[in-house]
Formats: structure tokens, sequence, C-alpha cells
């Protein structure tokens, strides 16, 4: 089959795609030839926003959105990081008090705990009990959605009234009227004047009315639905993907403890045992190697999907409209004609000169997607994971525990399927 392939879903014709060139032409997408393919309508009750949208809507969303995730403003979310990250690291340390000497937990639910409060906290300054109550809607909402992905390519079937159906239409009218309500409390609270933009809701409400005033016309930005939108999918991307990153970053310094030695040399260089700040944490070089490495074999997003809505050519091969593309960016971050003979192995040093030196191919890294519909929140997963990790290195050392099972899996991103239990110790 080589790096391009044909299989069926459903009706449509799939083209799978592992040439990173080829996958560079359609995510830069220059003339508009590619769509998001138009997701099951279950899948959309639970992402939307930006992930979703094509064309003007998209344009103008991303528009209103760029400001907030802007370095400036990321700055200010730093104390909201730090603050449920010395949560996480209290918490483990007295459970190892208590215990004398090691400990043993799953990270995979520590650091789904913990992103999804930085995103409560990061996002929307809400108390956690709300943003408790969405995460654990949205991680329920993702595992129904997998399982509706195995019938949802029969015609029809969606919009059947079955169990797992029915739940994910309930979910959503919970998750959205929650939303409502932080959006509004919000909105009411700024129009009488009140100033927050230390969030991301407020810095996209504001961009929103700034967004408006500016044509003269108050019904150009987004509205309320569209923020919740917006909203769900900050919750769903945001807390998914660095979790996941996390973990897996846990896992490969688990098994090279050489690497995990010199992540923590650099940590314990560049801050010592103080909280890291903005400045020294952009200076963490073998930590991004690390990550970059982690992003490389284990990308959350695994795959992206497009489609064709006119007749193109792409590769010497003509496509009609309607044609499924997935690009592979697991093949592609995994080719030893890209990477060299170790493409399979754990090794950051191939990122040392930064990414695009790192292979044969400069752009065949594409943990973040790439083109104009990259990733709007890569900065803010990357200072996520960097304060989590500088803080978990600074305080301790860590090792599988015997009973980890090495088992990715996808949901909606790349899993660890049996958690990852770790032995802690205290530095």
């Amino acid at each position: 089959a080589g790096k391009v392939s044909l299989t069926w879903f459903g009706p449509y014709p799939r083209i799978t795609i592992s040439d990173p060139e080829l996958v560079r032409q359609v995510l830069a997408n220059k003339f508009g030839h590619f769509d998001k393919t138009k997701l099951a309508r279950l899948a959309k009750v639970f992402i939307g926003g930006l992930a979703v949208l094509d064309g003007e809507e998209w344009a103008k969303h991303r528009r209103i959105m760029n400001p907030a995730f802007h370095a400036e403003k990321l700055k200010r979310m730093l104390p909201a990081f730090s603050a449920s990250c010395s949560e996480l690291i209290d918490r483990w340390e007295n459970s190892v008090t208590v215990s004398v000497g090691a400990i043993e937990l799953d990270v995979w639910s520590e650091f789904q705990n913990l992103s999804g409060e930085v995103i409560s906290r990061a996002a929307f300054g809400v108390t956690n009990e709300e943003g408790r109550r969405i995460f654990q809607l949205q991680a329920e909402q993702a595992e129904r959605l997998v399982q509706s992905f195995r019938t949802n390519y029969i015609p029809g079937f969606s919009l059947l009234p079955t169990e797992n159906n029915r739940r994910m239409k309930a979910i959503n009218t919970e998750v959205k009227a929650i939303l409502r309500g932080i959006i509004e409390k919000r909105q009411k609270y700024m129009k009488n004047g009140g100033t927050d933009k230390d969030d991301l809701l407020g810095l996209l409400l504001e961009s929103n009315m700034d967004y408006s005033d500016a044509d003269g016309k108050t019904n150009k930005g987004m509205t309320v639905e569209d923020v919740i939108d917006e909203c769900k999918l900050f919750y769903f991307a945001g807390m998914e993907t660095t979790a996941v990153l996390l973990s897996w970053t846990v896992v490969l310094l688990s098994m090279h403890p050489e690497w995990q030695d010199r992540a923590r040399e650099e940590v314990l260089q560049v801050f010592g045992k103080n909280k890291p700040d903005l400045n020294g944490l952009s200076r963490l070089k073998v930590v991004m190697m690390v990550f970059n490495e982690v992003l490389r074999l284990y990308p959350p997003v695994m795959l992206i999907n497009r489609r064709t809505y006119k007749k193109i050519e792409l590769g010497g091969v003509t496509y009609p409209p309607n044609v499924m593309l997935a690009l592979q960016l697991m093949f592609i971050h995994r080719d030893p004609a890209i990477w060299g003979d170790d493409a399979g192995e754990f090794n950051p040093g191939r990122f040392a000169e930064g990414v695009s030196k790192a292979s044969r191919d400069p752009g065949a890294f594409f943990a973040f997607s790439s083109g104009p519909r990259n990733c709007i929140g890569q900065n803010f997963a990357l200072l996520e994971a960097k304060v989590a990790i500088s803080m978990i290195l600074q305080r301790f050392s860590f090792e599988l525990s015997p009973t980890y099972v090495h088992a990715p899996y996808a949901v909606l991103t790349l899993h660890p399927q049996h958690g990852v239990p770790v032995r802690l110790h205290r530095l």
C-alpha cells in the first residue's frame, strides 16, 4: 500500500495518507480544497467549537480566540498552573510521609484531575465543584463517543434512541447548562463594569466585545452558543491532551532513568527548589527535548481527518469530492525513513537542535498539527506540562510499578489503557 491506501468508511471512500509532504499540503490547505470531516452528530455534541468549524465561521472564531492564547496572556495564568500543581505535590508528599519511603499511585488519574483543575481555574476561574462536574461528564462522553463510533457509520444509527445515544444527549444538555450559567454570570458581571481578564473566558468575552464593537454591528461576534462550544473544546482539548502528555512522559522517564536524571538536573539548575517562573520555564531545553520525543512516539492525537469538497489533485492522484482523508501522524512520527533506524526508540537527543533538525524532513513532526489550523492551545498545554513536570522532578524520583502494563489505546486521544501505576520516592 505504501504511503497512501484506500479503505471504505460506510459509504465513503477513505484515503489513508502517511507521506509527510502530502499531509503538509492538506493541512496548509491554501486553496480551501479540504474541509474538516463532517463529524457524526454525536461527536459534534461532544466537541464543537474551532475543532469542527469551517471557512468563514472558523476564521471569525479563530480571530476572536487568538488574543486569549497570546503568550503575554498566558503569563497571567501561570499562578493558576502553579496553584494546581502545588496541591498535587502536597497531596503526594503527605502520602509519602504517611507511608515512609515510597508510595504507589496511578499518575494517569492524578494527571486527569490536575489538568481538569487547571482548565477550571485557568479557563473559567470557577470553583472546583462546577469544574469537576464538567470534566466528569466530558470523560464519560469521550468513552461513549468511542462506543458510538462502532455503530455510527451505519446511516441513521445516531438518531435511534439507544441507551448510549440518550445518555450522550443528556450529558450534552447538562454540560451546556453549567457552561451557560458560568458564561451568563460573567457577561452580567462585565456589563456592570467588572474587569476580570485573568482567565480564558474573560479574555474570550473581552475579545468578543471588541470584535463586535469594531464593526459598529453588535451581532457579528460569537453568540453564547458559540462561546459554549469553544468552552466545551477547551475542556476536552485542554484536559485530555495534557494529561496524556504528562502520563506518557512519566512512563518514558521511568523506563529511561538517565533522561529522568538529566531533566531533573536541568530543573534544579534553573529553579533550585523554588516555584517555576516564566523566564526559567522558557529556558528548559532538556525538558522540551523530552516532551517533543514523547509527543513524537505517543502523539495524543494520532490521526487527523479531512475531506475533499471539490475535485483535487494530490500527489499525482485526482480525487473526487467527498473523499475522506485520514492523515496518519503516528506512522509519520515513527517512520525509519524519516527519523532513522532508531525511530521506534526513545531518544530525546534527536531534538537537541530543535524540531526542524530532528529528522530528514523538517516538517515531519505534527504533534500540534500544522498549517493555519494548528493547535491554538499549544503554548497553554506546554506551559502547564512544564510547570507540572518541573515541580514533580524537584521533589520526587519515580519508577514504574511492577503492575504497570504497557497498553496504549485510542479513545479519542491515546490513553494508557490500564493507567500508569508509579512508585514515587521523595528526594
